[in-house]
């Protein structure tokens, strides 16, 4: 999926009907939980369309964060639909970790059944072989910092805004970054708060994830030859 440009044409057209400056929870430099006036839908587009994912993110992971975007975009007219784009990115968020950490966490349980078995002096059953296919969000994102080494000053929301987001990795903030997922799919969704920031930092959570296949791509991007135009 991408963004396609008719509808952002749409969109403008349909904001030309709901004229005026949205003051917006939104974070700055320096202050995550702050207010930020966006004069117009042009400067709301400018900024949101800048969260898309680079090259080296799987086509499908892209399609579920640019659903996000879209919902984001669309608040502009309602801000009630930003609940949905925060759920929307939210979910993209945990097929990513998911598609990037599902190996680590089969091959954790495989090295954990077989030292049982060893320990106990026996083959490992069948039900044991089972590899876990359901992990939580939860488990997801403390893998992050636990098991693939991230840590705030990698993040560049928190060097931008500030904030310890490994905490809320970590289930260490009340509520949680699983907490407030959990919320929004399975409590009140649409009477859940908006969370200041949460698009920005999910995009940065899904790029870290897949920073080697980023990083691939730009390389692969730099040894392509250059042919000046006619």
């Amino acid at each position: 999926m991408t963004i396609a440009r008719e509808f952002l044409d749409a969109l403008a057209l349909a904001a030309t009907k709901f004229p005026g400056a949205r003051t917006i929870p939104w974070p700055s430099p320096g202050m995550p939980g702050g207010f930020v006036e966006f004069p117009s839908f042009a400067e709301w587009q400018r900024v949101i369309v800048g969260f898309q994912l680079p090259a080296g993110v799987p086509g499908n992971m892209v399609d579920l964060f640019d659903r996000a975007l879209k919902l984001y975009l669309t608040a502009w007219l309602d801000f009630d639909l930003v609940t949905a784009g925060e759920m929307a990115a939210l979910a993209a968020l945990e097929h990513s970790l998911r598609d990037c950490y599902l190996g680590y966490f089969r091959k954790q349980h495989t090295e954990q059944i077989i030292a049982k078995a060893k320990s106990e002096k026996r083959s490992p059953t069948l039900k044991e072989n089972f590899r876990p296919e359901q992990i939580t969000l939860a488990a997801l994102l403390r893998h992050m910092p636990e098991g693939d080494c991230l840590t705030n000053d990698q993040l560049p929301f928190v060097r931008k805004h500030g904030g310890d987001i490994v905490k809320l990795l970590k289930d260490e903030a009340n509520p949680s970054l699983a907490g407030l997922r959990n919320v929004r799919a399975h409590g009140n969704p649409f009477g859940s708060d908006y969370r200041s920031g949460l698009l920005e930092l999910v995009r940065d959570l899904i790029e870290y994830a897949y920073r080697d296949q980023i990083a691939e791509m730009r390389r692969l991007g730099e040894q392509r030859p250059w042919f000046p135009s006619a």
